[in-house]
């Protein structure tokens, strides 16, 4: 077999790497789990006809099929995507499950989602979400908007990595702003603006005049809108101090308020009004968020989400929902291309159990069962070379202790490694809780 040759986009991590991706994970689950969210996970493929339904491009879908069909079976195959998000799944899991789901449902997923796009620095074509949304029957209250950043916010905390800025707007000023200015396509205005980090001013200006029919007046009130951005409720007066006027842009101001004030109680700093922030896909109808890792800005969001009304409906009942995901793998990606995260060891074992002989490896597994009933993570000698041997095992794994079985009657004895310390392994030794589990740092 020639060797193989690495597939570009498909991350895999090394087992310290997967350790740390392991501790990520568990930290975002009980946070998430701390704000009441349940835990669900949908399957993998979907209708491509759902997958495309709100404006994704086919060009990012992984089309599924089986390399020899069935010809007496149904030719369905051809027509089932790879999930490139986990929004849609879950739209799809809300309207077939509805009669059973107490509402307003509250959902934490974390899955692997594929997108066809093409592979660069934390971005990946295959990768990690952990996706929270909250959906209800026929109306959303609006302070769950509010409650988004606060989870989002504990979660990366919790986490050794640089702090994070939460960008948050609201689509209602924008298409408030927009209609009161005289535009009649807000969504291509919206689309426009979501390329200003991009293109800038001047290919925005182009752009709004291109889709949206924008005058140069109407372009240049558009990009002051944009440039509007705030760390507290003080972005409304720039707002009105614009001059525009519109029911819709009223509403979405005071729903924006609600969100950076209640942020600004609960942790300071957290998030800032922005109101270049756009988030381009049709389905957001109110606040949008998007997350910056301070240090990291030049790659973008490693978080966003937003408020949507119509992404999901049956007949004449909607299921409004706010959501938000964290692009966990991106986030890692970023950080380990960084050399920014380490684990104090590359395996999860604790102590190795030295092996005196092979026949009296028997005595050294009971050591072994007796220190994982404890709930010590343990392994035992691959061989029973003499002891220094064993040792530089340890050494070679990242294991701090070696437990060495007592013979003719003598008692057994525990030696950290590093430091050369050995000790009677007397009554239920145990390590210190440093040592019990790798640390991430």
């Amino acid at each position: 077999m020639s060797k193989p040759t690495p597939i570009s986009g498909f991350p895999e991590w090394t087992p310290a790497q997967r350790m740390i991706e392991q501790f990520v994970l568990d930290r975002i689950r009980a946070t998430f789990e701390l704000y009441g969210f349940a835990p669900l996970e949908t399957r993998a493929v979907e209708p491509l006809d759902q997958l495309l339904r709100k404006g994704e491009t086919s060009k990012e879908v992984y089309v599924i099929r089986r390399l020899h069909g069935d010809p007496e079976g149904s030719a369905g195959d051809d027509t089932l995507g790879l999930h490139f998000d986990l929004t849609v799944p879950f739209a799809r899991y809300v309207l077939e499950n509805a009669g059973k789901l107490p509402f307003p449902f509250r959902r934490y997923q974390i899955q692997k989602v594929w997108r066809g796009e093409r592979p660069q620095e934390g971005r990946y074509r295959e990768f990690l979400q952990a996706d929270i949304d909250i959906v209800d029957r026929d109306t959303l209250a609006p302070h769950h908007e509010a409650e988004m950043p606060l989870v989002i916010g504990d979660a990366l905390r919790s986490l050794p990595i640089p702090p994070v800025r939460i960008q948050v707007n609201n689509r209602k000023i924008c298409e408030g702003f927009y209609r009161g200015i005289g535009l009649t396509d807000p969504e291509a205005a919206l689309r426009a603006v979501d390329k200003l980090d991009k293109i800038g001013p001047a290919g925005v200006t182009e752009l709004l005049a291109a889709t949206a029919g924008a005058s140069e007046a109407q372009a240049k009130a558009v990009l002051s809108l944009a440039e509007i951005s705030a760390p507290d409720a003080s972005f409304a007066d720039a707002v009105r101090a614009l001059g525009v006027s519109d029911p819709l842009l009223d509403e979405g101001v005071e729903e924006l308020v609600r969100v950076v004030e209640t942020a600004a109680a609960h942790s300071p700093g957290l998030c800032v009004a922005d109101l270049r922030i756009a988030r381009g896909l049709d389905y957001y109808t109110g606040t949008v968020y998007e997350t910056q890792m301070i240090g990291y800005e030049r790659f973008g969001s490693i978080c966003s989400g937003g408020r949507y009304d119509n992404l999901a409906s049956a007949g004449n009942v909607r299921f409004p929902g706010v959501g938000i995901s964290i692009g966990v793998t991106r986030l890692l990606g970023l950080l380990f291309g960084a050399g920014a995260l380490s684990v104090s060891r590359e395996v999860p074992t604790c102590v190795l159990v030295a092996v005196t002989s092979e026949e009296l490896r028997g005595v050294s597994n009971r050591v072994a069962e007796g220190l994982r009933s404890r709930g010590i993570p343990t392994e035992v000698s691959p061989s029973a070379a003499k002891f220094g041997k064993q040792i530089k095992y340890a050494q070679r794994r990242g294991i701090p202790y070696v437990w060495f079985p007592g013979t003719d009657g003598a008692p057994d004895e525990v030696k950290d490694i590093r430091s050369g310390t050995q000790v009677a392994a007397a009554g239920e030794w145990t390590p210190p809780r440093a040592d019990l589990k790798p640390l991430v740092s």
